[in-house]
């Protein structure tokens, strides 16, 4: 088991967003059934979000876990600001909208998914604490905060977590922000684990997949970092085991707790599986020689999203 806060979770968790169509179309019933079989296998902690699908996801992520709550660990997130509308919401309305979605009474852990530019943190995690007073969330988090910012909020309301995007090719937390929440003994998720899929292998995808928009999935950055690839498929040939498994399975290694997501049985159980590799001090270095912190061609995001990312200090 992995801590976050006071929160006893599974190793590894379960990012549901891809099941509400960001990565293609998905089938609500196939959904269903892998976050269910994750529920069989083990995983006890599952993660959703307002914005993901506007509310569908946390119907989804509901539905799937009806009459199966006990012992689960169930994380959402807001924002400020409802979609492209700019219409304020509040952290009370957000969570109040949530617990509805989910059909749930508590939801273990509720984060602030971007800070507001407009909003001071403070201010939005003060609100988050009320609510845990009262007893509607658990514990509080922040995603995508910088160092600065997540000591700020951590002066106001004790923050169980932080959630941002960690793996083999996106390493900037390592500089800063990483170290900060260990500091401050705030548990670190890392999404994104498998690097939106490209780590695991993936193609080309689909014409109505977010990921045709991310600089990080045009063409010639995936052919630049395709090249570094081919080190974790020369790891997974050498142990054999896949290069989702070497790629997760490094991100275990950091006593982290990586929120991979699937929409198939067979991609989940093979995810499932990467907790029992071990690697030697010479293959992590092997990894990390092909994937030096800030090497990777493209941003994360696009650039209008890329605004609401905390600037990354220099590297070191």
């Amino acid at each position: 088991m992995a801590v976050i806060g006071t929160l006893h979770v599974s190793p590894q968790g379960f990012g549901a967003m891809g099941l509400s169509h960001v990565y293609g179309q998905a089938d609500e019933a196939e959904s269903v059934r892998t976050l269910q079989r994750a529920i069989d296998l083990g995983v006890t902690f599952f993660d959703t979000a307002t914005g993901y699908g506007n509310g569908h996801n946390e119907e989804l992520l509901g539905r799937a876990i009806a009459g199966r709550r006990d012992g689960l660990v169930i994380a959402s997130k807001f924002t400020h600001r409802q979609g492209g509308t700019g219409h304020r919401v509040s952290a009370r309305d957000a969570v109040e909208a949530s617990l509805r979605r989910l059909k749930v009474e508590q939801i273990d852990l509720y984060y602030l998914h971007r800070v507001d530019p407009e909003t001071p943190i403070e201010e939005s995690v003060g609100e988050l604490g009320q609510l845990r007073d009262e007893g509607k969330i658990g514990g509080v988090g922040v995603s995508e905060a910088s160092a600065a910012q997540i000591r700020a909020a951590h002066a106001v309301t004790p923050l169980s977590a932080l959630q941002s995007e960690y793996s083999l090719w996106t390493r900037e937390v390592e500089v800063e922000i990483l170290p900060t929440a260990r500091e401050l003994g705030i548990g670190f998720v890392a999404y994104s684990p498998l690097g939106r899929g490209f780590l695991a292998g993936a193609g080309p995808v689909e014409g109505n997949d977010r990921r045709n928009i991310h600089p990080r999935f045009a063409s010639d950055a995936v052919a630049a970092n395709s090249r570094r690839r081919r080190t974790i498929e020369d790891v997974a040939e050498r142990l054999r085991v896949t290069p989702a498994q070497v790629s997760l399975a490094w991100v275990l290694s950091k006593h982290v707790v990586p929120i991979p997501g699937t929409r198939h049985i067979r991609h989940l159980e093979e995810n499932w599986a990467a907790g029992d590799i071990r690697f030697d001090e010479g293959t992590i270095e092997e990894l990390e020689a092909a994937f030096p912190r800030g090497a990777t061609i493209g941003d994360r995001y696009p650039a209008d999203q890329m605004k609401l990312i905390p600037a990354e200090p220099a590297l070191a």
